[in-house]
């Protein structure tokens, strides 16, 4: 065990955080640490790393443990070193000897006694038992997958604005390789990539590792164990996060049947009391069971939790067909390229997701589609386009005297004071928060005071940039619901992958400066990329052993080479190449149209035969199952043309290549 929380009370003032809790930290967890926002984890997290003492209980911990906590409180640290030293930093004792040992070589051009000498040997024995000889590679790496390029390594640290500092710190920390890791919101700081590879990095990771996070996908993939803090209590659960779900459900469930039973025994023992209790036969046992009931342990009714108030988005006018048309635009900011002559259209109807990694111009394009930001090329907008647009910058449009409540009001969204209140409370301003001036907010109070503005705007298209970064799961999970219902149009940035999966039809990514669009949900986004990944792996793999064969034929019967074609044939030949290209892949986008919609038919079939009004019809139930059958031969039809397709396309393009 590394560490044991023992019936541990902790309070901040007349505040109790914990009652009587107990937790025990093994070697090996993936514990995630969960609760609504102000319940105490972060504060949990401070009583383990030794900041805060507990009134009661004890924190034990194994002998020579080593602790590493990442959270915001970091960025107090300042430098003008380079982040590829600041990095390094996890390194101490071998930076030391590094040290050291430079001093002696050079105590050695001059004095070569044997007492130095074995003091040199000693010392480059410990440096290379440390890895020494690695420690700028592996600072590398760690910094490169993080986000960071090989030329941003020598730069300046206080060059970096804060998110990128809290990555550099974060890869300093994950270096130090500490028995304990723990990571307070560490995807705030990371765009997807960025994401995808501590993911990868954590699951090889030696040490415990305890995450406070709302990222459900983060979670699921990185944790065994959830410890949720609510209630001034910790309860332990096994598994992932959509298995903490399930098994709470459960429990409640459990709960509320056991205390719907004990009230039954109440009230029936209750009955007996008092219909008893004056019978001079019957008074003995009536005063027998009021004993028994006084001593009873009464089981509490089931807590649902935060009220489920709804968000609703009000759209006050229909837009046109097309929202938006960008033609062959481009941007620029100085020589890093963003776009180069893109083109895309935005739809009535469209829900976008716009991912990829930071600097890769995401919010760039979002304020071009907005018409704010100066670019090469056109903008075509929509008819009747009412655009509400919510990101960093919307900060500034706050009137910072006004209450919170009032900046609602002022809005002129003719929704009452009582909705306006049940909005802020989804947003996390509840009682008198609503009358907070905007001067004293924190910026992510800030930036959720203007989300709700955004909500309440009535407008029929909105762009969201990083919408989910100041929200709890509760309110995450409100936006993902309002966003369903939206009778408009979005686009968003998130690097919140549940999020985007629950809410998006579409997925733009920014490649080599053009727009790249796929139809279809997040997770069939994610299913096609891996299938190409794999399909590409294998075509090189096709390819490479058909150039050993080709090399190893020529080798045993050489061959005169071919006089080239003249200039006017292959020029020929590559127009019609080009042309059955274009054909294949109007095809192939045909096929993955069809595809989406047999998978929709194919879901929405799926849910029939499990609905009960189906399996309890026994012609329904045929029929649906029929109907069934038939759209999976379908489905398979269309993958094998896909695959097909697929592999003609690529074998164009390499003849259009060659």
């Amino acid at each position: 065990m590394l560490i044991a929380l023992q019936d541990i009370t902790f309070e901040f003032g007349s505040r109790v955080i914990l009652e009587d809790s107990s937790w025990h930290i093994e070697p090996g967890d993936r514990v995630g640490l969960i609760g609504l926002n102000g319940t105490g984890k972060s504060t949990l997290l401070r009583i383990i790393n030794g900041e805060y003492s507990v009134s009661k209980g004890s924190v034990n911990k194994s002998k020579n443990l080593t602790i590493g906590f990442f959270n915001q409180d970091l960025l107090s640290f300042e430098t003008n070193e380079s982040i590829l030293t600041v990095g390094m930093m996890a390194f101490g004792k071998a930076l030391e000897l590094e040290k050291d040992i430079e001093r002696i070589t050079k105590e050695l051009e001059e004095n070569q006694t044997d007492a130095l000498l074995h003091e040199f040997s000693d010392k480059l024995h410990e440096f290379e038992a440390l890895d020494g000889y690695n420690m700028k590679h592996k600072t590398a790496q760690v910094l490169e997958g993080l986000g960071f390029t090989t030329s941003d390594l020598d730069r300046p640290y206080n060059e970096f604005s804060g998110g990128w500092r809290m990555r550099v710190l974060l890869a300093r920390l994950i270096l130090q390789q500490p028995d304990v890791l723990m990571l307070d919101e560490p995807t705030n700081h990371l765009d997807l990539p960025s994401i995808e590879w501590l993911e990868r990095y954590l699951v090889g990771y030696n040490g415990a590792v305890i995450i406070v996070s709302h990222d459900r996908y983060f979670l699921d993939r990185m944790v065994n164990k959830i410890v949720e803090l609510y209630q001034q209590q910790l309860h332990h659960y096994t598994g992932s996060y959509s298995d903490y779900e399930v098994e709470k459900e459960l429990r409640r469930e459990m709960q509320q049947r056991a205390y719907e039973n004990q009230q039954d025994y109440i009230r029936q023992q209750e009955r007996f009391i008092e219909r008893f209790k004056a019978k001079a036969s019957k008074a003995a046992q009536a005063q027998s069971i009021a004993k028994r009931l006084d001593k009873l342990e009464r089981i509490e009714q089931v807590d649902n939790g935060p009220s489920k108030i709804r968000i609703n988005f009000t759209v006050d006018k229909t837009p046109g067909k097309i929202l938006c048309t960008l033609n062959n635009v481009s941007k620029s900011y100085g020589n890093i390229s963003i776009l180069r002559n893109a083109s895309a259209e935005i739809n009535r109807g469209d829900k976008i997701a716009l991912i990829g990694a930071n600097g890769k111009g995401k919010s760039t394009l979002l304020r071009i589609i907005f018409g704010m930001e100066e670019m090469e090329g056109e903008r075509i907008p929509g008819h009747n386009v009412m655009t509400s647009f919510y990101a960093q910058h919307q900060l500034e449009s706050l009137d910072m005297s006004s209450e919170i409540l009032d900046e609602l009001k002022n809005f002129g969204s003719g929704r009452t004071e009582l909705e306006l209140r049940q909005l802020l409370g989804c947003f996390l301003f509840t009682g008198d928060d609503v009358f907070k001036k905007i001067k004293i907010l924190s910026g992510g109070e800030k930036a959720r005071v203007a989300l709700a503005k955004t909500i309440i705007s009535q407008a029929n298209f909105l762009m969201l940039d990083e919408p989910t970064n100041h929200l709890d799961m509760n309110s995450v999970q409100m936006l993902i619901d309002a966003l369903n219902k939206y009778e408009g149009s979005y686009v968003l940035v998130s690097h919140d992958r549940y999020f985007v999966s629950q809410t998006a039809n579409k997925i733009w990514e920014i490649v080599d400066g053009q727009i790249k669009e796929f139809k279809g949900t997040y997770t069939e986004y994610e299913e096609w990329k891996k299938r190409m990944a794999a399909q590409a792996q294998g075509a090189a793999k096709a390819g490479n052993e058909n150039r050993k064969e080709q090399k190893a034929a020529a080798q045993q019967q050489p061959t005169p080479a071919p006089a080239p074609a003249p200039a006017a044939n292959k020029t020929a030949i590559n127009k019609e190449v080009q042309r059955e290209l274009q054909k294949q892949q109007k095809q192939f986008a045909q096929v993955e149209s069809q595809l989406a919609s047999l998978k929709d038919r194919k879901a929405s079939l799926e849910n029939s035969l499990g609905a009960p009004e189906t399996y309890s019809d026994k012609v329904k139930f045929a029929q649906v199952e029929s109907e069934y059958q038939e759209v999976q031969k379908l489905l398979d039809k269309a993958n094998q043309q896909y695959e097909q397709l697929f592999e003609k396309i690529m074998e164009l393009e390499a003849n259009l290549n060659s």
